[in-house]
């Protein structure tokens, strides 16, 4: 009898079974298996707020296919991904098995689909973490509240078509506050004035500005007033009366989370942030990199933590060596203070591995997969 391993797409299961070899089964689930019903609230809010879950439409092909696979496995493992989805999803496929075939699901965690972490994993299976599972049903159940109840208010109120959501309704007034506060902005007009001073002979201009005018703070509301000093200015003499040297050191900048690599990828690629999220996980979840096959790229998107593992940062720091030599190397890894509102259930983004040159891939990937890659 086969292991069973269930994961939520077929990509990460073809990255799996390359791993996992003949005693291994890997089945995908498609995503969620279970939701509330679209047809109706789907909660008992007189009842502790109690949702009922229904088989998603066209899932029950996928979950007649695992219930089979399950039954006639050994040891079933569920690896959906590590956070409240994830969770949520191994909890409803574990819900749809039959009592006895219950008994044989594990929980299985990793935060990069690389062959050691998948052998680790499987070395120290648990439970489900019923913890995130309450916490994801929570969300669900809010969504659902605040979307059937306020969005018809809307449709009557307002203008049909209309939605109204937990996230999407506060972001709507804080849009709105502050289009409030760029109505009322009155611009008010302002000058500076910059000069290219040169010796004759001596190094290129360098550029300065004018902060006082006859001892005061320069203040140069109207054009007028700038031309005032600017014919006093052109008649004036000027020299250096001190010279300061600083030394100013540069820290490298955090490793990327979910949201500072949304932002980088917008600000350098151009990339919407949904568009940044589907390319990550696709690079997280396995990408075929020919004669070598389905490669998992970069560790689990999904996280707030700047953390490194310190297998990671010892592989970084060899590779540092070996390519550059010890004067560029530091003498122990940058640390990075966590935010008291981190989760850190995650450690960073970062490549999986990390001699894969971006370079080395340029061929192999799709163009902005290998963007993605590179600016990770």
């Amino acid at each position: 009898m086969k292991k069973l391993v269930i994961v939520e797409s077929p990509a990460k299961a073809r990255t799996l079974n390359k791993y996992l070899g003949k005693g291994f089964q890997v089945k995908a689930s498609m995503g969620h298996v279970k939701d509330l019903p679209k047809s109706k609230l789907g909660v008992d809010v007189n009842d502790n707020f109690k949702p009922t879950y229904v088989t998603i439409r066209g899932k029950e092909k996928v979950l007649r296919e695992l219930k089979k696979a399950a039954k006639e496995a050994q040891e079933v493992y569920l690896a959906s991904d590590p956070d409240r989805e994830g969770e949520a999803i191994a909890w409803h496929i574990t819900q749809s098995l039959n009592k006895k075939d219950q008994e044989k699901v594990k929980r299985i965690l990793f935060y990069e689909i690389t062959k050691e972490a998948v052998k680790e994993a499987l070395k120290h299976p648990g439970p489900i973490d019923i913890n995130k599972v309450n916490a994801q049903q929570a969300r669900r159940i809010l969504d659902r509240l605040v979307g059937y109840s306020l969005s018809p208010l809307l449709w009557r109120k307002v203008e049909r078509g209309l939605s109204a959501g937990r996230v999407q309704s506060v972001a709507v007034r804080l849009i709105c506050e502050r289009e409030e506060e760029i109505e009322r902005f009155v611009p008010k007009e302002y000058w500076t004035l910059t000069a290219h001073l040169q010796r004759p002979g001596a190094p290129p201009p360098f550029l300065a500005k004018l902060f006082k005018f006859q001892g005061k703070k320069a203040d140069l509301p109207k054009e007028e007033v700038v031309k005032k000093v600017l014919d006093h200015l052109n008649k004036a003499s000027y020299r250096v009366v001190k010279v300061e040297k600083k030394e100013r050191k540069d820290n490298p900048k955090p490793p990327f989370i979910t949201s500072t690599l949304q932002q980088e990828a917008a600000r350098k690629l151009g990339f919407t942030a949904k568009k940044t999220m589907l390319l990550a996980q696709q690079l997280y979840e396995g990408m075929d990199l020919g004669e070598e096959g389905p490669v998992g790229l970069i560790t689990y998107m999904r996280t707030d933590s700047v953390r490194v593992t310190p297998e990671a940062q010892k592989k970084a720091r060899t590779l540092i060596k070996e390519m550059w030599g010890k004067d560029y190397l530091p003498p122990r890894p940058p640390q990075y203070r966590i935010k008291k509102s981190a989760q850190d259930a995650h450690e960073a983004i970062r490549p999986t591995e990390p001699a894969r040159n971006p370079d080395s891939l340029k061929s192999l990937l799709p163009t902005d997969h290998w963007k993605l890659y590179k600016l990770s």
